[in-house]
């Protein structure tokens, strides 16, 4: 499954970065929505639906997944150098409790954020930090995916700790790359947001809010 979300994540929408300011990565609008068009993972059975709305704080994007895998994604270009710091701003209102992420059946999450990086021809060979919000795991745990371990899933927030609740977390996209692929990483191919259920066949409700990149 995780093979074809590769594919899934190369868009046609291309932004180039190259500045030190605060990188914001999604508008979270219908508009933005209909461009970013949602597409289904091989093998799924259905659809993650994602809709848009707004509080006090912006917009956001919702994630509904019932027995179902899909994402948005993005081909961007994000100098590393200059804002390596992924900033996130997420809620998950339903949780996959009690399934095992460690486990092809039990890989899913109710939300996810992939950073990636070519390495190769295809996209198959790229290179992913799957950051996660976990229904079971702690903050901090981190592991290849049982799908490949070209992608790495790492633990950034958890609904044993923060169930219901809008959570902020950064992460150090260039040194996790390092860290986990022992690549040196100046700038950043691409970014996309996934809610999926299809192997546990449960339903998630996620949030995504200021998704961003940072000097620090």
């Amino acid at each position: 499954m995780l093979k074809n979300f590769y594919i899934i994540i190369v868009s046609l929408i291309l932004i180039n970065i190259s500045f030190a300011e605060d990188i914001k990565i999604f508008e979270f609008t219908e508009k933005e929505l209909i461009e970013l068009e949602v597409r289904k993972v091989r093998g799924a059975k259905n659809k993650t639906i994602y809709s848009v709305g707004s509080n006090e704080n912006g917009n956001f994007l919702k994630a509904e997944a019932n027995n179902a895998a899909s994402g948005l994604g993005k081909e961007l270009k994000i100098n590393l150098n200059k804002t390596p710091f992924i900033n996130i701003t997420w809620k998950v209102e339903k949780d996959l409790r009690g399934i095992n992420e460690n486990t092809k059946k039990g890989h899913d999450y109710a939300a996810r954020v992939f950073a990636i990086k070519k390495t190769g021809a295809t996209p198959l060979s790229n290179r992913a930090i799957n950051y996660v919000f976990s229904s079971n795991s702690d903050v901090g745990d981190n592991r290849p995916s049982p799908y490949t371990k070209k992608s790495i899933d790492n633990v950034l927030a958890s609904t044993k700790d923060s169930f219901n609740q809008w959570v902020t977390v950064k992460a150090n996209v260039k040194e996790d790359f390092k860290r986990f692929h022992d690549l040196d990483v100046n700038e950043l191919d691409g970014l996309a947001i996934m809610a999926d259920t299809d192997n546990s066949k449960k339903k998630s409700i996620a949030y995504f809010q200021n998704i961003y990149f940072s000097a620090q």
